[in-house]
């Protein structure tokens, strides 16, 4: 049987910022088909990590391999269209005026402040993923008056946009209800394989 390529490989990741060791000596391999979950206190580096998996954080040093591409070798930007990703460090990030329909369509391309032209079967797409984490009403509202746990709801939609082969969640549940939180969790352990679930933290 030919053996399966690993999903995710890091070897020796390092990051420092300023002089601060974020991060040191990671090493991690993911296997298709299995699920992780990341848990540390607060500032031990379980979101610098995600951010360097996903490019929007660039490794002091190390190796990292996502879904056969490796860092420095591969476009990321393209890389991302492949990994759905829920984190503070892309809520940051979003245009305070891009309507959520938008924000949920942008996940298709990996960009932040989406500047394209959406085609009919990508509004109604994301029209429809914003039915399935019970937000439609907010299709046409800017993401700078949402709260907190529409905002999350907007995300996890975004994050499922291209039906990604990898899906990192960082808190995810973060800012929803304990409604929403068990909608959530229950809709989760349905989903397909093939998927990365970090920090599924409450």
């Amino acid at each position: 049987m030919k053996p399966r390529r690993a999903i995710l490989t890091v070897e020796k990741l390092r990051i420092e910022r300023s002089g601060t060791v974020i991060l040191d000596d990671v090493n991690w391999h993911v296997e298709p088909g299995q699920h992780w979950v990341i848990l540390g206190a607060n500032g031990s580096g379980k979101t610098s990590l995600l951010s360097a998996l996903t490019g929007y954080l660039m490794p002091t040093a190390g190796e990292l391999t996502l879904l056969g591409e490796t860092y420095g070798e591969s476009d990321w930007r393209e890389l991302r269209k492949r990994i759905g990703i829920v984190s503070s460090s892309v809520r940051q990030l979003m245009a305070d005026a891009e309507p959520a329909r938008e924000t949920v369509a942008s996940g298709k391309y990996a960009m932040i402040d989406f500047w394209g032209t959406l085609t009919r079967t990508e509004i109604k797409q994301a029209e429809k993923l914003l039915r399935q984490v019970e937000c439609s009403y907010l299709a046409d509202r800017p993401w700078g008056v949402l709260s907190q746990g529409e905002r999350q709801r907007v995300l996890i939609g975004r994050a499922l946009m291209a039906k990604p082969r990898v899906l990192i969640l960082d808190e995810p549940c973060a800012g929803l209800d304990p409604a929403a939180r068990e909608h959530f969790c229950n809709s989760s352990s349905a989903s397909e394989p093939r998927k990365i679930l970090p920090r599924l933290c409450w």
